[in-house]
């Protein structure tokens, strides 16, 4: 098992974050929600889909550039309301957290100590990704620099890195 190397802290404050509610779950719903929002040259970074507990439907969350987000959020009301979206609603007073380093996959303590590290100073979580070299947490703006902090406390790192 490789060693987990934590080398430091990103973070972004220029994110927005958008989501359909209630859209069908069925084959095609990504494209048909993402494929205008790529058609206006709109860039995508995170991405979440949570499934109804009827199954019936889903939940489909993603971020973009702040700057992108009044022009996204038109985009995903006109295709959210054609495919019969229960509500469209977006944040763009959200920041992306990220923990960089190598060996993140094979160490399950790492995202649990992220997890708890920002539990403890009340931060919520609203979206995770995680990678190979990075676990990423999408929380309220509010919270980015106390968030920083508090990972760069738990992980003891000497400094913080701008992303």
């Amino acid at each position: 098992m490789e060693q987990a190397l934590i080398s430091g802290i990103a973070f972004n404050r220029d994110e927005a974050k958008l989501t359909a509610l209630g859209v069908p779950d069925q084959p095609g719903v990504a494209h048909l929600l993402l494929g205008p929002i790529a058609e206006a040259n709109i860039e995508v970074d995170m991405i979440v889909q949570n499934v109804a507990p009827a199954g019936d439907s889903t939940d489909f969350t993603f971020t973009v550039h702040r700057n992108d987000y009044p022009r996204a959020l038109e985009i995903l009301q006109r295709v959210g309301g054609e495919m019969g979206a229960r509500e469209v609603v977006g944040d763009p007073k959200i920041v992306k957290i990220s923990l960089v380093g190598v060996g993140m996959r094979s160490h399950a303590g790492i995202a649990s100590t992220m997890f708890q590290a920002l539990a403890a100073e009340g931060i919520n979580i609203r979206m995770i990704s995680t990678s190979e070299i990075k676990i990423s947490v999408v929380v309220d703006e509010k919270y980015l620099e106390l968030g920083v902090r508090a990972l760069h406390d738990a992980f003891q790192l000497e400094q913080a890195v701008s992303a």
